[in-house]
């Protein structure tokens, strides 16, 4: 699901792989012990168990809501039941799309917020306000300027809007996180196109004053 599904149908398709289940973590760990060579609960504490199966890794979460106190990006997770629920939450429509799979392997394409088209079109728009998602979690407004440089893709107006508006928001993530981010937007095959997405001066400024500190 979400970046899994983005990737194949973009022919990018790599060795991590997103799952999401109704499952908790607990049952999903327990379904892993004895299939999986390796297994950790890193980020059980939101939902997510990773495992490694041979080259491949992967990550099942459980469907979740997420709340956030806008100080920090880390969310309070209440564990949900529906699949649609779950797209809802995240950062952007492209990422937003699912397969079902089952015994039979591939099944039913969810796509409840117009991924696939954005897709299709290359632009990335947030499933909620940006100002809203980008308040909830401001790391997201690196994200698109990672996934510009990575896949060339453009943003709506609304979300650049609310990027430069609201750019001295990253000043809440760690120097870690963001050096990161930067790191994959620099290694991107469009870097130039992505630091676009930061056209007021002062607050492109503030981001990497952040990232060296």
């Amino acid at each position: 699901m979400g970046g899994s599904v983005r990737d194949a149908v973009l022919g990018r398709l790599g060795t991590d792989l997103d799952f999401t289940t109704d499952a908790r973590p607990e049952l999903v760990q327990e379904l892993l012990r004895g299939w999986a060579d390796h297994q950790w609960d890193t980020g059980i504490d939101f939902g997510t168990v990773s495992a490694s199966k041979g080259h491949e890794q992967i990550e099942i979460t459980t469907f979740r809501s997420d709340a956030y106190d806008r100080i920090t990006r880390h969310p309070i997770v209440e564990y949900g039941t529906r699949l649609e629920d779950d797209l809802v939450r995240r950062d952007f429509t492209v990422n937003a799309m699912a397969v079902r799979i089952g015994p039979d392997g591939a099944g039913e394409f969810v796509d409840p917020l117009g991924g696939m088209d954005a897709l299709v079109a290359g632009v990335l728009d947030t499933p909620a306000r940006p100002e809203d998602s980008f308040h909830d979690d401001p790391l997201r407004m690196l994200r698109a300027a990672r996934f510009v440089s990575q896949l060339g893709f453009t943003l709506t107006e609304r979300v650049r809007t609310a990027i430069v508006q609201m750019a001295d928001e990253i000043l809440r993530i760690s120097a870690e996180r963001v050096q990161a981010e930067l790191d994959k937007l620099i290694l991107g095959t469009y870097p130039i196109e992505a630091s676009t997405s930061w056209s007021r001066r002062d607050s492109r400024s503030a981001c990497f004053r952040r990232s060296r500190r």
